[in-house]
């Protein structure tokens, strides 16, 4: 468990890199975006991620990671949306944001230890094909909860289902980073 959270946490800081180095360039405009907008951003990173588990010929000199790696970001902006509200102009400085940013990955990091306990690390022996399955149903469900209108009747809420993408990515990108 102390490797993975090694593993996890140098993950999270190339993520976070990216996120920062984009507000510097961008600002805050990704506030803007409604939750669907979001979903739809990561549903077609994920799409993509298959695709390429599935085609042998690649259009774009891309590989997987940099989809996964977006999928985070994608999840981590949803979940401050979640937690701010959507704005219609960009409000929040690189430093407020990167505060936010540290906030939800710390307790996305939390609750990926807690069910990493509980499940004994069973995503080790798991495919990344199989991650990138549970992340598009996780989508699906998202999609469902939103045309549902954020309400459920038994089941996790969207801001679960948002962690979830970010750990699976994590978790993908861990084992496609371990030599086998």
């Amino acid at each position: 468990m102390q490797n993975t959270s090694k593993q996890y946490d140098e993950i999270i800081n190339i993520c976070r890199d990216l996120f920062v180095n984009k507000m510097k360039d961008y600002g805050s405009a990704w506030r803007i975006l409604r939750l669907p907008s979001l979903t739809d951003q990561i549903f077609i990173k994920a799409q993509r991620i298959r695709s390429l588990q599935q085609n042998e010929v690649r259009k774009v000199d891309e590989d997987e990671s940099s989809e996964f790696i977006g999928i985070i970001n994608y999840s981590i902006m949803a979940l401050i949306q979640l937690e701010k509200g959507v704005v219609e102009q960009p409000d929040l400085s690189t430093k407020e944001a990167t505060v936010l940013y540290d906030k939800i990955a710390g307790a996305t990091k939390d609750l990926m230890e807690r069910k990493n306990h509980d499940y004994g690390e069973a995503w080790r022996e798991m495919r990344v094909s199989s991650l990138t399955d549970l992340i598009l149903q996780k989508l699906l469900r998202v999609k469902q909860i939103e045309d549902n209108k954020g309400e459920t009747i038994v089941s996790e809420g969207i801001d679960a289902n948002y962690q979830d993408m970010i750990n699976y990515s994590i978790f993908a990108l861990i084992l496609m980073s371990t030599p086998k």
